[in-house]
């Protein structure tokens, strides 16, 4: 079986490794959740794609990536589980809500110390709610199309004589519309949720440190931590803080594709503000997220990954997904 020399050895390797970056991953989010309080659990998708297509451990060049990412959010979720009365006085009876993500990714490291990314989104999200009367009274539908906020990040990886451990440092920034409307039903006109938006409207600032190197001859791991704090708010409206965490395993023993896992966990906050919803936004997610990079070209390479939720915590009643896909496109220089 073309999968055999990976499954054989991967059972070896986590069982030796997992402990070791289980403490750095847990040193890493312990420094930057001190002093938070951790927006939209469940409205994005947490994979890192920082690996090579970020430039973390390509060396210096350019490289361009871009990736598609769907989301539909499509279950009532609580705590820990499904929602099994629905709706519950109080809080807004959403139905659904669709995710395309397309991001376009711009990455240039001048040499193996610093580098430089830009990442560039376009969303298109559909959403219905029967509202907070469950009776169509105050039901609406919408549909938006737009670019969402630009994320613009350094790194410095000069800590090692290898260059496996770096600093990231950026921005996102307030280039999404907040200002969209309902489009259709009673409520056709009036101004969208704040959390559905394309665009926060804040600027946010962005923190991270990473590890990446060799275990064997055929692994490689990488270790990530990344934390955005909204820096201002905007028309009643603040974001919460989150951190994600990022774990993953690739397996290099095969010729043509590269099976990779990876573990995503992500923490955030309540949104706030009068415009917000505290009650029904924030949480703990993990996902289990295996998938493959496999080359196209000389210089261009694809992969495609599922996440799948393996653990979620959701304040209030929140929409969530029950996988999320995500396929994608580098090309390096």
């Amino acid at each position: 079986m073309i999968f055999k020399p990976w499954l054989d050895e991967m059972a070896m390797v986590c069982g030796v490794f997992m402990k070791k970056q289980a403490h750095i991953l847990l040193a890493a989010t312990a420094v930057f959740y001190s002093g938070f309080t951790f927006a939209c659990a469940s409205c994005g998708c947490s994979l890192s794609s920082d690996w090579e297509s970020q430039g973390l451990s390509s060396g210096r060049g350019l490289r361009f990536d871009l990736r598609y990412d769907y989301l539909n959010q499509n279950q009532v979720r609580s705590g820990t589980g499904t929602v099994a009365n629905w709706p519950v006085a109080g809080h807004e009876q959403e139905t659904y809500t669709k995710n395309d993500y397309v991001t376009a990714g711009i990455d240039y490291s001048w040499n193996d110390t610093w580098g430089i990314s830009v990442q560039l989104p376009y969303i298109d999200r559909s959403h219905g709610t029967n509202g907070f009367a469950y009776d169509g009274t105050d039901a609406g539908t919408s549909h938006s199309s737009s670019l969402g906020d630009i994320k613009i990040m350094g790194r410095y990886a000069g800590f090692s004589a290898d260059h496996s451990v770096g600093f990231q440092f950026g921005l996102k920034l307030p280039t999404g519309s907040y200002t969209e409307n309902f489009s259709g039903g009673p409520i056709a006109g009036n101004p969208l949720d704040r959390g559905l938006q394309p665009g926060t409207g804040t600027t946010d600032a962005i923190l991270g440190v990473y590890k990446f190197a060799s275990i064997s001859q055929n692994w490689d791991y990488f270790s990530q931590a990344t934390a955005q704090i909204p820096l201002n708010s905007q028309a009643d409206y603040k974001p919460g803080q989150a951190i994600n965490v990022n774990l993953g395993y690739r397996f290099l023993g095969l010729e043509n594709i590269t099976p990779q896992i990876q573990i995503n966990a992500r923490v955030s906050a309540k949104d706030s503000g009068l415009n917000a919803s505290p009650d029904d936004s924030g949480g703990q997610t993990v996902y289990l997220s295996p998938g493959l990079t496999f080359p196209l070209t000389e210089k261009i390479k694809g992969y495609t990954f599922i996440q799948v939720p393996i653990y979620q915590n959701l304040n209030g009643y929140q929409l969530a997904p029950t996988s999320t896909a995500s396929i994608g496109l580098r090309a390096g220089f």
